[in-house]
């Protein structure tokens, strides 16, 4: 005769927990969480996944700026010379990564271009700021207009990327060029 299975105490924090993120989550459930098989992953993983999309659901939309206290600035790049805008973008770089903001696809910027980018576009951006640990916000810097993917195409686009947008528009990618200021920015761990 088989023996009963009693789980271990951990087993049953995990269980309770998953229960109590499912009730937490249903008020923000579309049609989108059905495509999941929650029933392929383990009690511990689906409930870092509930607890991510919780925490995205209930995260504040606040500018990157505040963010930080006092608040993120940085003056007018027309009032620094080259090594200031260096330094001081690069200030701001880590003083992001502190927060979790990680800056992709910058090599193509000089870093008076980087660094407008950043004052005029990231930190005024609202965005959710969703505090988990691992998790990591990712601003694209290739792309300036969303429908238009020329800068990625031309610096950071794969081949098989390229043939691939080649395919879905008809027509040929810009040609590849090689970014002209590379830099090893901080990433998210992998």
């Amino acid at each position: 005769m088989p023996l009963a299975h009693h789980p271990d105490p951990e087993e049953v924090d995990c269980l309770l927990r998953n229960a109590e993120l499912r009730d937490a989550i249903e008020p923000y459930l579309d049609e989108a969480i059905f495509e999941i098989d929650f029933r392929l992953l383990p009690t511990p993983v689906e409930n870092r996944f509930l607890e991510s999309m919780l925490a995205w659901e209930q995260a504040p939309l606040v500018p990157i700026a505040r963010w930080f206290d006092p608040p993120l600035a940085m003056q007018p790049a027309c009032t620094l010379d080259d090594e200031q805008v260096h330094d001081r973008l690069w200030q701001v770089i880590e003083r992001l990564y502190e927060k979790r903001v990680v800056l992709d696809y910058t090599d193509h910027l000089s870093d008076r271009e980087l660094y407008a980018v950043v004052r005029r576009d990231i930190l005024p951006a609202a965005v959710k700021r969703v505090d988990l640990p691992d998790n990591y916000f990712h601003w694209d810097c290739s792309a300036g207009d969303a429908e238009d993917m020329t800068v990625w195409l031309t610096y950071y686009a794969s081949e098989q990327e390229r043939e691939q947008w080649q395919l879905e528009e008809g027509r040929d990618p810009p040609p590849r060029q090689v970014p002209a200021y590379p830099r090893t920015l901080p990433t998210a761990p992998v």
